[in-house]
């Protein structure tokens, strides 16, 4: 895992805390649902870092308020959400039993829709194969 995160730029670290991440997709999805794609994007990206090159907790509060703090949001309504952590989780909840009805168990998982088929890439793939993927799908589309 080290040699592939070294060649997409990631310094992987190994001695962090392993953690149920429940409350960090909680905050994901409320502010995803609340201040849109572009901001759910960033706290990913920045829980991501946090958590695999700086060994930081996953759901941690103050994880998620750096986080929060990085994507844009105010401080005191990220610092509001983090604390209640009732609000927002029985929809999340939810939405994570949605996913494991279809078979989704890990990340990334993406679904390239064709028009014969679709095709299913699960967990850390390689460039080549989304690329075979895609490739695959407008293939079978003409």
């Amino acid at each position: 895992m080290s040699a592939y995160g070294a060649s997409a730029g990631i310094d992987f670290k190994f001695r962090g805390t392993v953690a149920n991440t429940l409350n960090a997709h909680r905050v994901i999805q409320h502010f995803q649902a609340t201040k849109g794609a572009e901001v759910a994007d960033k706290l990913v990206n920045s829980l991501y870092r946090q958590y695999f090159e700086e060994e930081q907790h996953p759901s941690a509060p103050e994880t998620l308020l750096a986080a929060c703090k990085e994507a844009g949001i105010d401080e005191e309504e990220a610092k509001a959400f983090i604390a209640n952590e009732d609000d927002g989780l029985s929809e999340t909840k939810v939405l994570i039993q949605e996913q494991a009805h279809n078979d989704v168990d890990s990340v990334p998982f993406i679904v390239f829709e064709g028009k014969r088929r679709d095709i299913t890439l699960q967990g850390a793939n390689e460039v080549s194969d989304y690329v075979k993927a895609l490739n695959q799908i407008v293939k079978e589309s003409n």
